[in-house]
């Protein structure tokens, strides 16, 4: 189940939720742990996968073919 990450905008805070893609789909509306304010706006998030030890970030400069030598 994939997290989403939001900041409030009226205290600042940064939290996490949880939800499936099907209710972030119909609409997820969530609210501020630490304020309970539903002026909240999603932050881009990047995807981070562990592959045999090396990071490999979600911007896929890491495939095999790629020769960057970003992945060491």
């Amino acid at each position: 189940m994939p997290f989403y990450d939001y900041r409030c905008k009226d205290c600042g805070e940064t939290f996490e939720v949880r939800a499936t893609i099907q209710e972030k789909e119909a609409g997820l509306k969530s609210a501020c742990p630490k304020c309970g304010s539903l002026e909240v706006r999603q932050l881009l998030t990047t995807a981070l996968m562990l592959h045999g030890g090396k990071e490999i970030s979600g911007s896929g400069c890491c495939g095999p073919n790629s020769g960057s030598g970003c992945c060491g």
